[in-house]
């Protein structure tokens, strides 16, 4: 049945409001409305009383339900916004999330004072957020997104596309827990949001979460630290000398990994909160400490 696009948005907060606050309620079905009738805001507003197409209703209709059995907002989307970007995501990598705007931050502001073309790698890039975010703001940089997932160098090219960065950008197949494969080179910084999970936390994940996001981006091995043992071990030959490494980690593991670091010859620079001021990155140098 064709309807307004009023009725529309207001049946689809009506079954938000079962599960979620009414704000909340009204963000997610304004959200929906404006992706499925390709209209800004602005412009549903000044639409609402004209009738969208069956094929809105219908679209809107299977948008609703998939929201209300679990699967996150983003990945029905299928986009997310992440540092100024709109990326597109799916279920091979993660939802960008606003914990990480701590390790871009950081890892964004050494690359604005390295040398000229300095060459980055987003180490797990999943969907490019971090390495995009950089290469965007850094306008001489030249980053490589890498991860061990092909879903997910296919969901980072196609960012890296339509960010339009494919002359300073490149995506690479590279597996973390072993040594670089030499055709990388040689980096001023390598950035990285590892998995971190660990085996018993895997266990307690929220549904929406632990059902849909890839588990071979969260798992991070019994502790949770498997990737930065791996990492600061054997990206060290990917580092020019003198080099840097940001990592992002999870609640708590600042010391742990902070150790890990020291331990392979590294030298901690600084440490970082997110929004929330919760400890979430870490910024080292290998081999000596800056001037």
């Amino acid at each position: 049945m064709v309807k307004k696009l009023s009725q529309l948005y207001l049946d689809a907060r009506r079954a938000f409001a079962q599960q979620e606050d009414i704000q909340t309620a009204s963000q997610i079905a304004r959200h929906l409305l404006c992706h499925i009738a390709g209209k800004t805001q602005e412009a549903l507003l000044a639409d609402f009383e004209l009738y969208g197409s069956q094929a809105i209703a219908d679209a809107m209709e299977d948008a609703v339900a998939r929201v209300l059995t679990g699967e996150p907002l983003a990945y029905v989307l299928g986009e997310w916004d992440f540092y100024g970007m709109t990326l597109q995501i799916n279920n091979h990598v993660l939802i960008p999330r606003d914990d990480t705007c701590a390790v871009t931050d950081l890892a964004l502001k050494k690359s604005l004072f390295l040398d000229t073309s300095p060459r980055i790698l987003d180490l797990c890039t999943g969907s490019g957020c971090i390495g995009l975010a950089i290469a965007n703001k850094v306008k001489d940089a030249r980053v490589t997104l890498a991860d061990v997932s092909p879903e997910a160098i296919a969901v980072a090219k196609k960012n890296m596309t339509l960010q339009k960065l494919s002359a300073r950008v490149s995506c690479v197949r590279a597996d973390a827990l072993k040594e670089p494969p030499a055709f990388l080179g040689k980096f001023d910084l390598i950035v990285s949001n590892p998995p971190y999970i660990t085996t018993q936390e895997m266990q307690e994940l929220p549904a929406s979460v632990k059902d849909y996001e890839p588990h071979l981006a969260l798992h991070g091995g019994t502790d949770g630290l498997d990737f930065y043992r791996a990492i600061a071990k054997n990206y060290q030959q990917a580092l020019k000398p003198g080099g840097y490494l940001c990592f992002e980690f999870g609640m708590g593991q600042g010391d742990a990994v902070c150790s890990i670091l020291e331990d392979n010859g590294y030298t901690i620079l600084e440490r970082s909160r997110d929004y929330n001021e919760i400890e979430r990155a870490v910024l080292a140098q290998f081999g000596r400490k800056e001037d």
